[in-house]
């Protein structure tokens, strides 16, 4: 298995879209597991979930790992999945709705590090638009690590990102004034 797979094909990204697979993906981060096993996770019958598992294993997000009788074992082909697909109607819907989770979690984190927030929605608001900026900004070069076909580990793709980041920091640091004022430890 990999540590880091980068999703820029379109395809890939809509395959991802759709919540009953997204979850198949998040329950298969845990351990490998059989039809049987998404099908009584997910409360859908084996059919739905094995159409849904063959989508992943076509878009090549999963494998087959062992076998256990008649029962097949899949499993991920990568630890993590950077999803930085060209983007069209459905993929930007998909990545807003994820941003929009992903802003909430954040918020969260620095609440219960004891961080005081004095409007939260405005927080929100401002590290959704930081976030989307910096993926949209960033496209361009992690498609082209994707097609240079590097083998990132986490540690490695976690350092890209902040260089990522540092590279567009000159153009953020209004937002970042915003933010700090937002935000009190």
């Amino acid at each position: 298995m990999r540590e880091v797979l980068i999703i820029t094909e379109p395809e890939k990204a809509k395959v991802l879209s759709e919540e009953t697979r997204f979850r198949i993906l998040q329950l298969l981060k845990e351990r490998p597991m059989t039809i049987n096993e998404l099908s009584e996770a997910l409360g859908k019958d084996r059919t739905t979930v094995y159409r849904h598992v063959k989508m992943l294993e076509n878009a090549g997000l999963i494998e087959e790992l062992d076998s256990d009788g008649n029962e097949r074992i899949y499993t991920r082909v990568a630890r993590l999945f950077l999803i930085k697909a060209d983007l069209d109607e459905s993929v930007e819907e998909f990545r807003q709705a994820y941003l929009q989770v992903e802003v909430e979690k954040l918020v969260q984190i620095l609440e219960k590090a004891g961080a005081k927030i004095k409007d939260r929605e405005k927080l929100k608001q401002l590290t959704k638009a930081v976030l989307n900026e910096i993926e949209l900004n960033s496209q361009p070069i992690i498609k082209r690590v994707s097609q240079a076909e590097v083998d990132l580990t986490e540690v490695e793709l976690f350092h890209l990102l902040n260089i990522l980041v540092f590279l567009q920091s000159c153009e953020l640091c209004e937002k970042a004034k915003e933010v700090k004022k937002l935000v009190e430890f």
